[in-house]
């Protein structure tokens, strides 16, 4: 049982909240209803959780989490590589580790479990070991592209044990419990049809097919005891004709309840063996309803007698709390909120959900970049970067912030948590700059909950926002600042095209300052949303529209979660798409536009014509003002950068009697995201 944390004293309207009942395990009880699944964060190193990777997870406990899971897909033998930052519970040597985290959770009274696997034909032949890749039948999976090995009943049996013994290491390690991941990965490749077409007593009937994870639960059982929570992470529905439907889904559950082997299931929809399913079915982000899957794992759930966990884009608190109270559910799983927001159950117990910080459902931190929240820049650098913002020592500072999008929000709302005074100075009737074009996407609206949590924490936290407000430097000067920061963005950046005058910037296409042309080529210069987002709406207009990029496919910078969409989007549009072709100049001729574009694989240059180009490549600094203040300024607008990364006082190096430093931070420096923007913004002024 989890070590128990002092409790906070609720209100009477927070003791009856669903969502804060306790929950009983066998001898676990939780003190909510609230969970983190598993995942693989990309803090390991060496296949162990070290420290950042410990700190991470305990950030969520800090903030009230009943329990957090870890480790996505950990390896429990030799032919199961790490491919995606996985954990190796297949080796002692991750005991110690273990030990030290159980102890580090369960001291804020939080209970820890870790996801364990084989990956089977999910892996990859030239990863770690260099092995062959297993499953139950030799069926390719496209995603991974190894051809595997068709186990015999060796490597049945050795498999088998292999999952017991990392279960009796994570018993030995102080945790709860521990999930076997039944879905794509090899006990899930047994269960299902498509990818078991074996003809012996592991394949064809549905109890054959269930004869390998039931010798793994056996060999959990023998190794980690019958007191050990075990559960399984389950797909009660592969969403595929010839895969598991609902009714199989259930029938083969109950045949693992009847075992007496499992704990719990951890409840999920579809399959994972295509970018496509693990965006849209495994992990659906903003262009899908919140929790897509809840309805589904309700009936699941009304046919099953252990407890039944979910996570499938839950990530509001009233979803949540619905989930729990209409017995869907015994346990929400808030995974990637609590990557936004990791202290959700603290602020519920406190009655400040309305402050809890938005997932907004953007994948970014199921990216290259992960545990990286979009708008979080904390999550995964807990060891440097704090999640609560605590006051500066001495008197407060007077902040001039310029620009009141996702850089210049973040920067305003950190200086004014320091304890300053801050003046924020917006050009626009709204606060929110390129999101505001961003959110007129079809289905990237929920990016306004970046801007509009932010503008909620600048009104409590007293800050002055002036709209309509185009500062210049006068107005600076005018305000007596200490510091000032320059979050002014930029400009589409066209200019440099020979024939620029002839093109439209993706941000008058989109913004409606520029009327579309009954026929119009889009140019993609970046791989970013802009591009594809301009082609989705002139679609929509009744324009006939094709996409050139310079890439080799639509949306390459992008997350493969959001690259899926655009993809799928496009497609959907029958917009024509050409790849690996980078703009060279346009003209004009018969009231035409001519756009000339060079072939990166061969050279050939094509013309194109059109009645109108629409051009993204990125932006350019809008920093006119920047440069104005520049000479008045402590610094000379330089941000020293040692002294960023180690959030130190930066040097006043240039004019130390100066009235104000001065610094840029987001677009303002170069074309960025909406992470680096946040990330620029929260390290420069919590050193303020």
């Amino acid at each position: 049982m989890s070590t128990s944390a002092a409790p906070m004293t609720l209100s009477p309207a927070a003791a009856r909240d669903p969502l804060l009942q306790p929950l009983r395990i066998k001898s676990l009880v939780l003190k909510n209803r609230v969970m983190s699944t598993s995942h693989a964060s990309g803090l390991e190193v060496g296949g162990l959780p070290t420290e950042p990777y410990q700190i991470y997870h305990e950030e969520k406990a800090r903030g009230g989490i009943a329990l957090t899971m870890f480790g996505g897909s950990s390896n429990v033998d030799l032919d199961s590589p790490n491919i995606f930052r996985q954990l190796n519970v297949g080796t002692d040597a991750i005991i110690p580790h273990l030990q030290q985290f159980s102890e580090r959770i369960h001291a804020h009274g939080a209970a820890l479990m870790v996801q364990i696997t084989h990956l089977g034909r999910r892996g990859e032949p030239y990863a770690t070991n260099w092995l062959p890749t297993i499953a139950p039948s030799a069926i390719r999976e496209t995603l991974h592209r190894s051809f595997p090995k068709e186990m015999d009943e060796h490597d049945i049996v050795r498999v088998a044990r292999a999952y017991g013994a990392a279960a009796r290491r994570c018993r030995d390690g102080g945790l709860d419990g521990i999930e076997v991941l039944a879905r794509g990965h090899l006990i899930g490749q047994f269960l299902s049809p498509t990818t078991n077409r074996r003809t012996d007593g592991f394949g064809g009937s549905r109890e054959n097919r269930c004869r390998f994870a039931l010798m793994v639960l056996e060999e959990i059982r023998r190794q980690a005891g019958d007191a050990f929570i075990a559960g399984m992470r389950y797909v009660v529905d592969e969403g595929n004709p010839e895969g598991l439907s609902l009714e199989e889904g259930i029938e083969i559950a109950q045949l693992f309840e009847r075992s007496g082997m499992l704990d719990f299931f951890n409840a999920i929809y579809g399959g994972m063996d295509t970018e496509r399913a693990l965006a849209v079915d495994n992990m659906p982000g903003m262009a899908s309803p919140i929790a897509p899957w809840l309805a589904r794992v309700g009936e699941f759930k009304r046919a099953m007698r252990l407890p039944v966990f979910h996570a499938a884009r839950i990530s509001d608190i009233a979803t949540a709390r619905y989930a729990i109270r209409e017995g869907l559910l015994d346990m929400v799983a808030m995974t990637r909120a609590h990557i936004a927001d990791p202290h959700i159950v603290k602020k519920i117990e406190a009655g400040q959900e309305d402050r809890i910080r938005p997932c907004v459902g953007a994948t970014h931190c199921q990216s290259q970049y992960r545990p990286h929240c979009l708008h979080n820049p904390s999550s995964g650098r807990e060891t440097t970067l704090p999640h609560v913002i605590a006051r500066a020592e001495g008197t407060g500072r007077k902040v001039v912030v310029v620009g009141g999008g996702p850089a210049g929000l973040e920067a305003a709302r950190v200086c004014a948590e320091r304890g300053h005074k801050v003046v924020l100075f917006e050009a626009a009737d709204r606060l929110g700059g390129q999101l505001l074009l961003g959110a007129r996407a079809s289905w990237r609206k929920d990016l306004l909950g970046i801007v509009d949590w932010r503008a909620a924490e600048l009104a409590r936290l007293g800050v002055e926002v002036r709209l309509n407000a185009y500062a210049e430097a006068a107005d600076v000067h005018a305000e007596a600042p200490d510091i000032v920061i320059i979050a002014t963005g930029g400009v589409p950046d066209i200019e440099w095209i020979a024939g620029a005058e002839h093109c439209t910037s993706v941000w008058d296409a989109i913004g409606g300052s520029v009327a579309l042309g009954p026929e119009v080529l889009v140019y993609d210069g970046t791989g970013r949303h802009p591009a594809p987002q301009a082609a989705e709406l002139a679609v929509k207009e009744g324009r006939r529209v094709s996409l050139v990029s310079i890439d080799a496919q639509v949306a390459q910078e992008l997350t493969y979660a959001e690259r899926v969409i655009w993809k799928k989007r496009m497609y959907e549009l029958a917009v024509p798409m050409t790849f690996d072709h980078q703009i060279v100049k346009v003209g004009k001729k018969d009231n035409r536009i001519v756009a000339t574009f060079r072939n990166l694989a061969t050279e050939a240059l094509i013309e194109r014509t059109t009645d109108q180009i629409i051009v993204e490549h990125g932006t350019r600094p809008a920093d006119e003002l920047y440069r104005e203040l520049r000479g008045a300024s402590a610094n000379d607008g330089v941000t020293d950068l040692p002294a960023l990364l180690e959030r130190a006082p930066q040097p006043r190096s240039f004019r130390p009697e100066a009235r104000f430093e001065l610094h840029r931070v987001g677009d303002a420096v170069a074309s960025r995201n909406v992470h680096s923007a946040v990330l620029d913004s929260l390290r420069l002024c919590l050193a303020f």
